[in-house]
């Protein structure tokens, strides 16, 4: 069980640092449309490029900020009956969620995706337009990271589950997992 402690914590230390470095990129966002809304309307001057890299952030940021969200529980929950179960039978709902749906569709979502991605990689795929970015792969590469930040993710949200079933861990508190300050076995 430490393994499956230490394995929990270091995904969600992942997520948790790719989700807090992609919410910079909100900002960076917003900072970005201003610019373009002020030099578009107000110096009549436009940039494809410019346009071209809010979309790209956008991108980002849900692509890669999925994982962190289903790590928060931030995910559209239809809860009607699952909030009002103890936390033994929202792990088993989440644990056959999982294992039925969430896994099985970021595997999907990697075989599907792979040829798009890598036909994309394979000519070093651009921008349409003529002053757009030259990035196309990159943006693209996205969608692969995704179902694996996620799976990653789905991985840890099981075992929480599991652990959970057994008594180890409580699905109700985010702050269950012990550091490695409250037990120096964690410490590798």
């Amino acid at each position: 069980m430490k393994l499956t402690t230490l394995l929990l914590k270091i995904i969600d230390r992942i997520n948790d640092f790719v989700g807090r470095c992609v919410s910079w990129l909100t900002i960076t966002m917003v900072g970005m449309v201003l610019i373009i809304v002020v030099s578009r309307y107000f110096l009549q001057l436009g940039s494809i490029a410019l346009q071209e890299s809010v979309t790209y952030l956008h991108a980002a940021i849900f692509l890669l900020g999925i994982a962190y969200t289903l790590k928060h529980d931030g995910h559209v929950r239809v809860d009607i009956f699952y909030r009002q179960f103890s936390s033994r039978w929202q792990a088993v709902i989440n644990l056959l969620g999982g294992i039925l749906f969430l896994m099985p569709t970021c595997i999907l979502i990697l075989v599907a995706s792979w040829d798009y991605v890598f036909a994309s990689w394979s000519i070093w795929e651009t921008s349409a337009e003529n002053n757009g970015l030259p990035f196309v792969y990159l943006l693209k590469s996205l969608i692969l990271l995704m179902p694996a930040t996620l799976f990653l993710q789905g991985i840890a949200e099981i075992l929480k589950s599991v652990l959970t079933l057994h008594g180890q861990f409580n699905i109700d508190k985010s702050s269950h997992l012990p550091n490695a300050s409250d037990n120096p076995s964690l410490i590798p």
